[in-house]
């Protein structure tokens, strides 16, 4: 019989100190909860704080003050712009006339290897390619 008792205030002695571990497990998880809670707090405080330092600084008023404080612009004449026969030569063009258009033909592999699923729907799938070339 003293046996068992002894099993009996030995297996209660475990089970108090194995409760005692869950409880101190859950406390340190409770403090940990907190904690992180209290950085969210204090992370959308500096967000909201960030937030209207950028709309003070992003004002179109306190822009225009600090344009016309520190850039030299003054107002457009129409004298400004030249006339066309001033523009430069159009530079040589790389394709000669009879070849295909590189760039186009890039775009016909890459629509060629694409999936159905990713056609956008701004070019028909069942048109021929040549249909705008000709």
């Amino acid at each position: 019989m003293r046996i068992i008792h002894l099993l009996v205030i030995g297996a209660l002695v475990f089970a108090a100190a194995y409760v005692y571990r869950i409880k101190m497990d859950s406390t340190a998880r409770t403090e940990r909860v907190l904690r992180l809670h209290a950085e969210i707090r204090e992370q959308r405080d500096a967000i909201a704080v960030l937030r209207s330092e950028w709309a003070k600084l992003d004002a179109p008023l306190r822009l225009q003050g600090l344009a016309e404080r520190h850039l030299p612009l003054k107002p457009l004449n129409a004298t400004q712009y030249d006339s066309l026969k001033n523009l430069p030569e159009r530079p040589p063009s790389l394709v000669r006339p009879g070849d295909p258009d590189p760039i186009g033909a890039m775009i016909q592999t890459i629509d060629a290897s694409a999936d159905a699923s990713s056609v956008t729907g701004s070019v028909p799938t069942s048109a021929p390619a040549s249909e705008g070339q000709q």
